[in-house]
């Protein structure tokens, strides 16, 4: 009778296979049979690299609070100059009223003295000085009247009208201002409404 050979499965080692390696055959190779990677420095250059280390976080440490210094003069300097436009917009005009004010106290005195017993000459007076206190003002600030009599119809200054036929002015000049303009810092604020001179029809 014939023994029985075992009957091995399918991917399966006989026992003890890897224990008994024909000799001369490198057992399979296992990463963590790996040594790790080591960086050996002397005590001098440990030292030297914590004090660059060290100098370097200083030197990080002094940048940070220089940048936060900057920054709060920063956020001051905003919070001042919105502060400034602030109180320039409140106050710009408050120069301009104070020029105003003696223009005003005349006109009242003018009024209290109009329903009294005063000659028209005084009162007459007393508005043409009115008149010059404002006009003054005006100047202070850099307001021109604009009263072109026969001067030269300027369209970017002048608007006319109408066109009045004459023989008495050469063409396209102003013969009459129906309201005087007003330049402020050399600005168009008013143009000048005036009446301009037109070559007559031929008879």
């Amino acid at each position: 009778m014939t023994p029985t050979e075992p009957i091995l499965e399918p991917g399966a080692r006989p026992e003890g296979a890897g224990a008994n390696s024909p000799p001369g055959t490198a057992a399979p190779f296992s990463p963590a049979d790996a040594p790790e990677d080591e960086i050996v420095v002397s005590r001098e250059e440990f030292d030297t690299l914590q004090r660059d280390l060290d100098q370097a976080l200083a030197k990080a440490d002094e940048h940070w609070k220089l940048y936060l210094g900057a920054h709060a003069e920063m956020e001051n300097l905003r919070k001042r100059t919105e502060r400034d436009v602030q109180n320039a917009h409140k106050f710009a005009l408050e120069r301009f009223f104070g020029e105003l004010l003696p223009v005003r106290d005349s006109l009242e005195m003018g009024l209290a003295a109009a329903s009294g017993d005063v000659g028209i000459d005084k009162l007459r007076e007393g508005t043409e000085l009115t008149l010059k206190q404002l006009a003054s003002a005006m100047e202070k600030f850099g307001l021109r009247e604009v009263n072109p009599t026969g001067a030269k119809f300027n369209p970017s200054e002048h608007e006319a009208m109408a066109m009045v036929p004459t023989a008495q002015a050469e063409p396209n000049t102003v013969v009459q201002v129906v309201q005087k303009g007003y330049l402020l810092n050399d600005r168009l604020v008013r143009p000048a409404k005036v009446l301009v001179a037109q070559a007559p029809p031929r008879s």
